[in-house]
């Protein structure tokens, strides 16, 4: 594949991919090291505290009833669907992107080698085929053209089956494995971006505040960026015990260019790869100017730093 982590130098040797459950794991794990730290898990919020024109917190229903959390700030970090993002009336504004994917699990075998580079797949007729190394397992996305989940049922999982093996050819037994659709999540692609993140009190980050494509799978790399920033920009009023509209509105601003910019890279490569690969009924054409662009050695590292560091890297300061 052109995206290569290795291109990318650091003064450190290695380039590590974690499954995001797993990173959750590690950042509760470290989390739980500072006394003030407390997760409510299965804890669905209700409303947002509203006082004297500004959110101070939130009402949620937990495993034991109705509860109220106060706060300085209140981070809406709640994913694509947010209700936090919902209760402030904030609407993103919306495209569909050309694919849906559904994403299922297939066994390692004991001859299974690993994957250096983590990820691997290939194109096939309207299809293209995302393997990740999971390390116990390998977790697959199966990109079709949006819309067509319909007719992939109704195809059939034998046919689904045939389509893994044509595209990768040494998965043709794992793909056996696949033998019911409950097995399989559909995920339905979108891209989003909200004008504004934030009102008097709350701050929206990740895919709250802009949605992204698979694409380059850098959703949680922006969102964890998002949290750097906001950490950099906001420790400071939150140690005064008082955040500023303007204090968030410095939030978005340094972020919003970084999140346009992957996401208008994201769409052009939708639209000028991606859709006439899924379109294509025949032997893939890939574009003139994709198979230009890889032969470039400084061009193909840009793919590369732009997954790993995003438009500017980001440190904690």
């Amino acid at each position: 594949m052109p995206v290569d982590l290795r291109n990318i130098k650091t003064k450190f040797p290695y380039i590590m991919l974690v499954p995001q459950t797993r990173f959750l794991e590690f950042i509760v794990g470290e989390a739980k090291k500072f006394p003030s730290f407390r997760l409510i898990m299965n804890g669905n919020v209700q409303s947002l505290i509203e006082e004297n024109g500004a959110i101070s917190g939130v009402r949620f229903l937990g495993l034991d009833g109705s509860h109220e959390v106060r706060a300085t700030l209140t981070v809406g970090a709640d994913g694509r669907f947010s209700r936090v993002r919902h209760l402030l009336g904030i609407q993103p504004l919306a495209t569909s992107p050309p694919m849906d994917v559904l994403w299922f699990r297939l066994p390692r075998m004991l001859e299974d080698p690993r994957e250096p580079a983590g990820v691997f797949g290939g194109f096939g007729r309207g299809h293209i085929l995302v393997v990740l190394d999971r390390f116990d397992y390998w977790q697959v996305g199966y990109v079709f053209p949006k819309g067509g989940y319909q007719h992939l049922r109704a195809a059939g999982l034998e046919e689904l089956r045939r389509s893994i093996a044509a595209i990768e050819p040494r998965f043709t037994k794992h793909a056996e494995h696949l033998t019911d659709w409950q097995q399989c999540s559909l995920l339905s692609v979108e891209s989003s971006f909200c004008k504004r993140w934030y009102k008097p009190g709350v701050l929206l980050i990740g895919d709250a505040a802009h949605v992204m494509s698979p694409v380059g799978g850098v959703g949680i790399n922006y969102a964890i960026q998002d949290a750097v920033v906001a950490a950099n920009l906001l420790a400071e009023p939150l140690r005064k015990g008082r955040v500023e509209i303007e204090d968030l509105a410095a939030v978005q601003r340094e972020r919003q260019l970084p999140v346009r910019f992957i996401q208008a890279v994201q769409t052009a490569i939708q639209k000028r790869l991606i859709a006439s690969v899924l379109q294509s009924q025949g032997p893939l054409n890939v574009p003139r100017f994709v198979r230009f662009l890889v032969r470039l050695p400084l061009l193909r590292k840009l793919p590369a730093r732009l997954i790993g560091w995003g438009l500017r890297r980001v440190h904690v300061q």
